[in-house]
């Protein structure tokens, strides 16, 4: 079973825009790709169309077997545990401690105090920011923040992890850096999709593209090192 299928799948908003045409494609469990495509293209509309942020106007989404768009209201919550979203400008609170930020999802799905702390802890050890609990985020770099974006993220333990244009505001050192992490998650069996406009990061990394043309999918078709990596399982603790 894919972690995430897209069946024949077209969104319309108000006033006739389509932002995605009968968009149709499969990402295996443990599978790394990029979704590329021009400013407006529908990239971020079918990020959300997997959280049920958005509900397609035809087709069928599912994600880890599940069809989102059919789900109740009550079965939300249970889907968005399974996927952890990075995004651009990193929505971090500046008024709470980097700690604060990261525990916000667990304290939402009721972690009890010990065991959000753990998580906590494991998370930002995994992006390279243990020490970093009491800190602002106001003091942190760019990257740094983005970093704790992705602790966030993953803090629950995600089985699918979405990032949108993550490295857009970083230097192409820290993205390289950035997507070495995202790297990391997917060798534990962890899927990933990024959305993002630097073509030739994807060029260097050579992992299957998803691009779409004004709302019209094609698949570079291009697999590279999808799956777990042999030596890790899910749930290994991953470290930078």
């Amino acid at each position: 079973m894919p972690m995430v299928r897209f069946d024949g799948v077209s969104k319309s908003y108000p006033g006739g825009k389509e932002a995605l045409s009968k968009v149709s494609f499969e990402l295996a469990r443990g599978e790394f790709a990029f979704l590329t495509g021009h400013s407006g293209a529908g990239k971020s509309t079918l990020l959300k169309l997997m959280l049920q942020m958005e509900r397609p106007s035809k087709g069928q989404v599912f994600v880890d077997g599940d069809c989102v768009n059919t789900m109740k209201s009550s079965q939300v919550p249970f889907l968005r545990r399974k996927v952890g979203v990075v995004f651009q400008n990193h929505q971090l609170l500046f008024d709470r401690t980097v700690y604060d930020n990261v525990a916000m999802p667990l304290l939402i799905a009721g972690y009890q105090p010990a065991e959000a702390a753990r998580r906590v802890r494991a998370a930002l050890d995994s992006v390279g920011l243990l020490g970093f609990e009491r800190r602002n985020p106001i003091e942190l770099s760019g990257g740094e923040q983005q970093r704790v974006g992705i602790a966030r993220a993953v803090v629950n333990k995600p089985q699918l992890l979405l990032a949108d244009e993550p490295t857009g505001n970083l230097d192409p050192e820290l993205s390289e850096e950035i997507m070495k992490l995202f790297l990391r998650f997917q060798q534990v069996g962890v899927t990933v999709l990024i959305a993002t406009h630097d073509i030739a990061l994807i060029e260097r990394m050579g992992h299957r593209r998803l691009i779409l043309d004004h709302g019209t999918l094609h698949d570079s078709g291009t697999l590279h090192d999808s799956g777990p990596r042999a030596g890790f399982e899910r749930g290994d603790h991953v470290r930078t």
